[in-house]
């Protein structure tokens, strides 16, 4: 077996949150050590003085050190194939995977703590930190807190520690610690490795070609990489990782983006194991119907799929608030919509005869008619502009009267002074009350990305 011997030294103690300022990894054959490489490292953040205080590394040190991205590829290929080893396994671990995800590349080997197998094989010792070890087994250690002398101090424990394993530890410990996180047997290295960190949507595909999954995400290698991550030996899981062959990726300007061409793929391709978009309806709507008087009648209910409703909504509250309005607006019968009694002073005699009972059906009717196409014709109007997929566009999504109607990308340089103008320009789609409430949303969040035709009341976005 080979291995790496590796210690690091940070800026801080999270891999997520910190840089790297210092790698050092001693190859080892199993007998003896057989390489060497150090170097510091440009966290591209300043270091805290309490670091540099134990470290000795500073700031200037480091001014012209390479970064993490630059050597990279070398420390990978050092690692590759290779039994990652350290002090403390899971803190250098971390933050070597989290680096090299960071910067491309997807690393995953087994490891070994030399703690834990101190532990094992030398059991009784007063302490286990390094230094301490080095102390009690007479170990030179050298530029303590700097990564090359622990590592080189780690390498010739780990070398005692191999001659000392009577009892096998050392092999047992690898044999439950083996891949956790694994890419699934039959996907090509190269198509995950040619994911890129960036927002988009992802596709699963089986061994005919057939996309089985649709995924989307803020970082796509990172969000593709957690569904390998740990052993689930749930029997549909495993199946599901059985069963991908390939992925493809469509790289998106914004997650917002991806949040749409996701639930857009999902509806076009319906793929087996997308499961709970496949589910996602509104919870209410406003339905129409003619009683047998004759008098169209407005009522808010569940949502059903079978009944057509004439406006959606998620909460039951929206719902209620938006008849209510029009109820007012338009002069309706609260008690043709199932809003109770008229309340308005004289009753139905002070709404200056317009009681449905003392007027036709097809007066009324009309007026019911009306109410909904003038509330349809206040729904808004607006477009979306953000970030692009490249520095050169920017992203677009267009909604009409309150539909998502076209989505994609333009140049920098386009100028949307008429809004309406972004209908020609990009693709069109048929979006749904899902994809609605997310643009919504996004606009509540981020009105400076808003262009309107014209000023809107924002009520009007919770449909």
């Amino acid at each position: 077996m080979e291995y790496a011997i590796v210690d690091i030294e940070t800026t801080g103690g999270h891999a997520s949150g910190s840089g790297i300022t210092e790698v050092a990894i001693v190859l080892h054959n199993g007998q003896q050590i057989t390489g060497r490489y150090e170097t510091l490292v440009n966290p591209g953040v300043p270091i805290p003085l309490y670091i540099t205080a134990l470290t000795g590394i500073s700031n200037s040190m480091i001014a012209t050190s390479p970064s993490f991205d630059q050597v990279a590829e070398n420390i990978f290929n050092l690692l590759q194939g290779r039994i990652f080893v350290a002090h403390n396994v899971n803190f250098d671990y971390s933050f070597i995977k989290h680096h090299l995800a960071q910067s491309g590349f997807y690393y995953n080997a087994p490891k070994l703590c030399t703690v834990r197998l101190s532990r094992k094989i030398k059991p009784g010792l007063s302490s286990y930190s390094l230094g301490r070890l080095c102390a009690a087994l007479d170990i030179p250690l050298v530029d303590r807190h700097r990564a090359g002398g622990d590592a080189d101090a780690t390498a010739i424990l780990f070398t005692r520690l191999l001659e000392w394993d009577a009892k096998g530890i050392v092999a047992g410990m690898l044999k439950k610690g083996a891949g956790d996180q694994n890419l699934p047997a039959h996907l090509p290295k190269a198509d995950f490795e040619a994911l890129p960190h960036g927002p988009g949507v992802y596709y699963f595909r089986d061994e005919k070609d057939k996309v089985i999954y649709v995924g989307k995400a803020k970082d796509i290698r990172k969000r593709v990489a957690q569904h390998f991550t740990g052993h689930n030996p749930n029997p549909q899981r495993q199946h599901f990782l059985r069963s991908i062959h390939h992925i493809r990726f469509e790289p998106c300007g914004t997650e917002l983006m991806a949040f749409i061409l996701e639930a857009l793929e999902i509806k076009r391709l319906w793929p087996k194991y997308n499961r709970a978009m496949k589910k996602y309806e509104p919870k209410f709507g406003l339905f129409v119907y003619e009683a047998l008087d004759g008098f169209l009648r407005m009522a808010i209910g569940k949502f059903n799929k079978n009944q057509q409703a004439e406006l959606v909504f998620t909460h039951l509250i929206e719902a209620s608030n938006t008849l209510h309005e029009m109820v007012h607006a338009y002069d309706l019968c609260p008690e043709l919509c199932r809003l109770g009694s008229c309340t308005t002073e004289g009753g139905c005699e002070g709404r200056g005869g317009m009681c449905p009972r003392k007027t036709d059906t097809g007066y009324y009717n009309e007026l019911v008619r009306e109410a909904l196409q003038e509330y349809r014709n206040q729904l808004p109007t607006f477009v979306i502009l953000d970030k692009g997929r490249t520095e050169a566009e920017q992203s677009c999504i267009y909604v009409e009267k309150g539909h998502f109607t076209a989505m994609g990308y333009l140049g920098k340089e386009v100028d949307l002074t008429r809004i309406e103008d972004a209908k020609s320009m990009l693709p069109l789609y048929q979006g749904n009350h899902y994809i609605m409430q997310l643009i919504y949303s996004y606009a509540k969040a981020f009105p400076q990305k808003v262009l309107m035709k014209e000023y809107e009341m924002w009520e009007n976005m919770d449909l």
